[in-house]
């Protein structure tokens, strides 16, 4: 059983788990520190659960207490608080899934901020946000931006309060190591990417802004005061930073648009 104790923004998070294979997926994309206190979430990753991969639908269940999340390939079982869990898997890309279904939980429960299906991209001490639907892009605009430092490639971390909007590094990577992240920057933009012949960059108002990000958010719940609190979060976030069409071709001139 290897147990160690992660950072995550501003979260710690202590891991335990007995699967080789598994384990490995934590040490390539988690940042381990010497803690003494105990961890804000803690949590046993069992391998040998369910069926391979089969589609993205999560059923969710609540009791008083406990919040499950089910699919073909995972299990989550955690008290209502958000304090322990224990995920059971049938593969890697399973626990993949099965954090970020758990962390998004987890930071919206605390009212901390919200995770969004995106990449998120360092320049000159700010950040910017490149999202929108699958293929649309967001890897593709992550690579073009090097040699600029990624905060994601996938699902970006964002802490929303009154005062700003703040990206961290995100452990919830699909190609790019989170071993090599920057540092914590405020978000300065959120672009929604369009793949097209020619460089544009047009500005959503707030509430087009808000309609479009709402289906980007790393969410599962069938609890309305949790969809209240996105909302919320959402909110906020919008009220904070500009949103953008930006249509690109695939080369980095769409930056000179941007900084």
């Amino acid at each position: 059983m290897t147990i160690k104790t992660a950072e995550v923004d501003e979260h710690t998070i202590q891991f335990s788990c007995d699967s080789a294979r598994l384990w490995a997926l934590i040490k390539e994309n988690f940042r381990f520190v010497s803690f003494s206190k105990p961890a804000d979430l803690s949590v046993t990753i069992q391998d040998g659960y369910g069926a391979p991969f089969a589609g993205f639908d999560v059923e969710t269940q609540r009791t008083g207490h406990s919040v499950v999340y089910t699919r073909p390939d995972y299990r989550i079982e955690s008290d209502p608080g958000f304090k322990q869990a224990t995920i059971q898997v049938y593969d890697r890309l399973a626990l993949k899934h099965a954090l970020m279904n758990l962390y998004s939980s987890f930071i919206v429960f605390h009212n901390w901020g919200l995770m969004i299906h995106s990449s998120c991209v360092i320049d000159g001490g700010t950040a910017h946000m490149f999202s929108g639907t699958s293929g649309a892009g967001k890897s593709t605009a992550a690579q073009l931006s090097y040699p600029r430092p990624l905060l994601s490639d996938e699902a970006s971390l964002l802490k929303i309060t009154p005062d700003g909007v703040t990206v961290f590094n995100s452990p919830f990577r699909s190609d790019v190591s989170a071993l090599a992240g920057g540092s914590p920057c405020p978000l300065a933009s959120i672009q929604l990417l369009h793949q097209f012949p020619e460089n544009r960059r047009d500005r959503l108002d707030k509430a087009a802004g808000l309609l479009q990000l709402m289906n980007k958010v790393f969410y599962w719940t069938n609890s309305p005061e949790e969809m209240a609190k996105v909302i919320s979060l959402l909110k906020q976030l919008i009220e904070q930073v500009p949103v953008y069409d930006l249509y690109f071709q695939k080369s980095s001139a769409f930056w000179k648009l941007i900084s």
